[in-house]
């Protein structure tokens, strides 16, 4: 029986692992934290899930809560304009819900069902000089922990990695309270509105501990009016803070958050980072090579909601790899393939979230336009979401999308 080792219990660590013990490997989780430290822990990010992501889920008999999670029936886009109002404002329909499950939830729960599969759960830190004796004793090492000091086994990729420094400022809080959309009272949905020059709002119904919710996502842009949390309030002034921010750049939504009040004293959280792709393949001091697998190896920024989408894609293609690969040494050049599989996806990720983090051209500002006119339109951008390779074909190429708004 082959032996792998992943350190990571996140979306992509989790799923890899247990998905493995289907197959009769002999399967070691390293985590930081016990199941029940990550539930009354802090939030840890926002996420929703689309349909091709769901489904592997769904696959694997990994689908916990989706009788309990509120079922997200499309996204709706608004542009603040200059008046305060909205200059742009549009509901498009998801051909299959989404859903966002709270990590703590969920890594909680996937912790404890990978003992119960018979995997071999270990609750402790991991430094280079940890990883580098153990290593001898696994086929595979797998780095799933895409923060801490196993990150910087991996160099960046210069090639694909245009940032070096965060392009948002991100805030978010957990909330109960949240009243519909009146346009649209009985379809969940999220909410994306753009502020410009300011930042990014998204309103996403949620599932947590305490039952569905929404999250408040605040994104500023670097050195404006949302740039604004270094001094990491405590989470009732963050939320007050949040909620004085939405009243200035997008009153339509602070109009629904007049009961809002925080789900838990760990629903709030700050920060940001460099948008990143990094090399794959990771040297110890021994000479044995890890694989980085996820957000250890690409890192996108959460304005286009792809981090747990991309972790459950890359857990699957990195899975397929390996059983392709039956008793054949884990080597460097099976490393690299596994990621390049990877990244024939991911690439696609990468280059549409990047665009959004720039100014919207001339063509993109079109088919929005269009979108708010033409329900097949919105409806093409939203589901993109779940296959963002479509947008290689309109949204990031301007012949693309005239001939397609011609078309339409």
């Amino acid at each position: 029986m082959r032996k792998i080792l992943i350190v990571g219990a996140g979306q992509s660590g989790l799923q890899l692992a247990l998905t493995l013990r289907e197959h009769d490997y002999d399967v070691t989780l390293m985590s930081a934290r016990t199941p029940a430290e990550i539930r009354t822990g802090r939030v840890m990010s926002t996420q929703a899930m689309f349909h091709t992501a769901l489904q592997l889920e769904r696959d694997h008999g990994l689908n916990l809560w989706e009788d309990e999670a509120v079922a997200i029936e499309g996204l709706g886009l608004s542009i603040a304009g200059p008046d305060g109002g909205r200059a742009l404002d549009w509901f498009g329909r998801l051909d299959h819900p989404a859903q966002s499950v709270d990590q703590r939830v969920k890594m909680a729960g996937w912790a404890e069902l990978f003992e119960e599969r018979g995997g071999k759960l270990i609750i402790s830190g991991v430094t280079t000089a940890d990883l580098n004796g153990l290593a001898e004793l696994y086929d595979l090492v797998i780095v799933a922990a895409g923060k801490g000091e196993l990150v910087g086994l991996f160099d960046r990729d210069a090639a694909r990695s245009p940032y070096t420094a965060p392009q948002r400022t991100l805030a978010l809080a957990y909330v109960h309270g949240l009243a519909p959309r009146p346009e649209h009272p009985d379809s969940p949905g999220i909410r994306f509105t753009i502020a410009p020059g300011v930042g990014e709002l998204f309103v996403i119904p949620a599932y947590t501990l305490s039952g569905n919710c929404d999250i408040l996502f605040f994104e500023g842009c670097p050195g404006g009016p949302l740039d604004c949390w270094d001094d990491r309030p405590e989470p009732a002034a963050h939320l007050a803070r949040l909620l004085e921010l939405i009243r200035r750049y997008a009153p339509w939504e602070y109009e629904r958050c007049a009961e809002v009040e925080l789900t838990d004293a760990n629903a709030t959280l700050a920060g940001g980072y460099p948008p990143v792709v990094r090399h794959p393949v990771g040297l110890l001091p021994s000479g044995r090579s890890v694989l980085g697998m996820a957000d250890v190896v690409v890192a996108n920024d959460p304005i286009t909601g792809q981090g747990s989408n991309s972790a459950a894609k890359c857990a699957q293609s990195y899975l397929d790899s390996i059983l392709a690969h039956g008793d054949r040494p884990f080597d460097e050049v099976w490393m690299h393939s596994a990621f390049d599989r990877f990244w024939d996806y991911a690439e696609h990720v990468t280059a549409w979230t990047n665009a959004l983090l720039s100014p919207p051209p001339e063509h993109v500002q079109q088919i929005l336009g269009a979108a708010g006119a033409n329900e097949a339109v919105a409806r093409r951008f939203v589901n993109g979401f779940d296959n963002p390779r479509d947008f290689q074909r309109w949204f990031l190429d301007p012949a693309g999308a005239a001939d397609y708004l011609a078309g339409v």
